[in-house]
């Protein structure tokens, strides 16, 4: 099979037939991300990866809105310094100033990123959006590690500057006060299962969704789910924050909350798997319901690539499927343990810019996480799984930093005996499956293969045996044969001689 690849080129962009013939396996298209326009195509060899690429067909028309606009922001950007410069009254205002400057830093870096970064494989509604996510998360990564070079105490008192409600201390919220399930004494029995519904409930469907959309794998997901809830028993003696009830932990979260956001997550990609990607140009459209419906899917994908993690394909599959779930596990846990060495409350924004730069950028970071482990022509990671990364690992390394003694309390007996047998069974199946299994295949395979390959040569050399040695008996009847017929012939001219 092969695949069809648009090269730029400024001329002669489309088929004779006015549609571009671009091709994504073997009918997608794809237009230039600096101009625009479409090139002639070219063929490359299909891989497993670009198998899994959805349909696409896109008539190619570009528009001023998808063009990179950089002499103009440039321009615009240039206009503001100008007024702040020459015209614009100075506050004698150290504060003022200094945030007002550290603002114009960050929207200064982000119209650096928006215009001149590189694509990520998401399009849509814009790439320019996406490169704007990648641009802040780089900024939070620049934050992460300024904050690491600083104490605890110096870290919480710069949160002052953003609200001068931080810095701090925050009460801790146990959740398994009273974890009475059914209380017959009570009006309503199930009052404390009831009580437990907030908006906690909703946050943990709608971060499930996103997790779902992240992996695009239904078991996957669920594993992670047992997992957070079997890391929440392991460090509730830690942070009072994961104390919760047995059924709060089993029903209210893996059970229902979570399930519920993976199965609408599953669904979501199941709709995506089969949906058909037709891009026609909004004013080609004659009627407005139909622009309405094009102005609405343009917040949808541009195309949808399945996944198939294959984890136990080989080793390196296996192990780097492994470091995913951790570094989303992880990542999870950095929220609560990062709220609580930095004095922030749950419901502060700043919790919630992170959880939501997080969920796109994620989305993003595990596509081309995939797309670097499926693509063998991929030789390198996507730019934004190696922010990704980097970011978790510095928010770990602020939390041991900040609270190092907090994390090193020793773990409860049947905590730390649960997760020896855990990783002991997970070694040993490792080490089984990829291994010794794997090599007890080839072994036995090997052997019969030789076995086959004996008794093969075995049945020829007997069949040429058999036929040399009919070979010869024929040569000699031949041979007997022939003299027979001297003899008679000498017999006969003996006899006429008598005669």
């Amino acid at each position: 099979m092969e695949t069809h690849r648009n090269s730029h080129s400024t001329n002669n962009c489309h088929t004779a037939e006015g549609i571009p013939e671009r091709m994504y396996l073997e009918d997608v298209a794809f237009v230039c991300s600096q101009c625009g326009c479409v090139g002639h195509t070219v063929k490359a060899k299909s891989t497993p990866f670009a198998e899994k690429q959805s349909h696409v067909y896109d008539d190619g028309t570009t528009s001023y809105f998808w063009r990179a606009h950089t002499l103009t922001v440039l321009f615009c950007m240039l206009l503001v310094f100008l007024y702040v410069a020459l015209i614009e009254e100075v506050k004698d205002d150290t504060s003022y100033n200094v945030k007002r400057g550290v603002l114009a830093t960050v929207v200064v870096f982000c119209l650096f990123g928006m215009t001149q970064a590189k694509d990520g494989p998401f399009n849509r509604p814009h790439p320019a959006l996406w490169r704007l996510l990648l641009t802040l998360s780089v900024i939070y990564e620049l934050l992460l590690v300024f904050v690491l070079f600083q104490s605890a105490d110096d870290a919480r008192n710069l949160l002052k500057y953003l609200d001068k409600e931080l810095g701090k201390p925050l009460p801790e919220t146990s959740y398994a006060e009273s974890c009475t399930f059914y209380d017959p004494n009570h009006p309503q029995p199930f009052h404390n299962f009831w009580e437990k519904w907030d908006l906690f409930v909703f946050a943990h469907c709608v971060g499930w969704f996103f997790k779902a959309i992240m992996l695009r794998d239904f078991y996957l997901c669920h594993i992670m789910s047992i997992l957070f809830e079997c890391l929440e028993y392991t460090f509730e003696h830690q942070l009072p924050n994961f104390r919760e009830c047995w059924w709060d932990h089993w029903i209210m979260d893996a059970l229902i909350c979570n399930s519920l956001g993976i199965w609408a997550g599953a669904k979501t990609i199941e709709y995506l798997n089969m949906k058909q990607y037709n891009w026609v140009n909004l004013w080609k459209i004659p009627t407005y319901t139909g622009k309405v419906k094009r102005i609405a899917a343009q917040f949808t994908p541009y195309s949808w690539t399945r996944f198939d993690w294959k984890p136990t394909a080989s080793f390196r599959r296996w192990i780097a499927t492994l470091v995913v779930i951790c570094l989303l596990l992880v990542a999870k846990l950095n929220y609560f343990y990062l709220k609580y060495v930095l004095w922030l409350a749950p419901p502060h924004f700043l919790n919630l810019v992170r959880v939501g730069l997080y969920l796109p950028t994620g989305c993003v970071a595990s596509r081309e996480t995939y797309q670097y482990l499926e693509d063998p022509t991929c030789k390198k990671l996507g730019q934004q799984a190696w922010v990704t990364i980097a970011t978790i690992l510095t928010e770990v390394l602020i939390v041991l930093k900040f609270d190092y003694y907090l994390v090193v309390q020793p773990f409860p007996a049947h905590i730390y005996w649960f997760w020896v047998v855990f990783l002991l069974l997970l070694t040993a199946w490792t080490v089984w499956n990829f291994f010794i299994r794997r090599y007890i295949k080839h072994y036995y395979s090997s052997k019969t293969w030789a076995e086959n390959t004996d008794e093969t040569d075995d049945i020829h050399e007997h069949d040429h045996h058999d036929n040399s040695h009919n070979g010869n008996h024929h040569h000699q009847e031949r041979h007997f044969n022939g003299m027979t017929t001297r003899s008679r012939a000498r017999g006969q001219g003996h006899s006429e001689e008598v005669n």
